[in-house]
């Protein structure tokens, strides 16, 4: 059997606990660098990060679930954040993701986009952003599993 090689381009979305903004300019680049090892050594590519908020862009080899590498990355960043003590607040991310799928003719604009949130979510929330991908991708969704802001 010959090998395969298979990429899916997904762009990954996902939050810090009630949406507070723990993830600080002076760590963010360490956490990212732990991060893309994590999907390193589940054989998937890291195409672009950003903590504002929390955009991944991959491309992931179909052989392992979304949902388990996602559980993976959330459970083991949270533990580095906690080891390193480097928030001073205790951190833990929100349930739930997004994962949106891209062709490959698409990647180059997605990538500017993640590199670009800071400057993006000055002009739209988070929230009116994420809704906005739900609907443009067709899923269907209510409001009460949307991720929360700070009650």
């Amino acid at each position: 059997m010959a090998n395969t090689y298979t990429q899916i381009h997904i762009q990954f979305v996902f939050a810090v606990k009630y949406r507070k903004a723990l993830i600080k300019h002076e760590w963010k680049e360490e956490l990212h660098k732990f991060m893309t090892g994590i999907f390193q050594q589940n054989g998937h590519k890291i195409l672009q990060i950003n903590s504002m908020p929390d955009h991944i862009l991959a491309g992931i080899r179909p052989s392992q679930s979304i949902s388990l590498l996602i559980q993976n990355v959330k459970t083991e960043s949270s533990k580095w954040i906690k080891s390193q003590g480097i928030s001073k607040y205790p951190f833990s991310w929100q349930e739930g993701y997004g994962a949106f799928s891209y062709g490959k003719s698409q990647i180059p604009n997605v990538i500017r986009y993640i590199q670009n949130q800071e400057i993006h979510h000055q002009k739209e929330s988070f929230l009116d952003e994420y809704k906005k991908f739900l609907t443009a991708f067709e899923i269907d969704w209510e409001e009460q599993y949307i991720f929360r802001e700070l009650e």
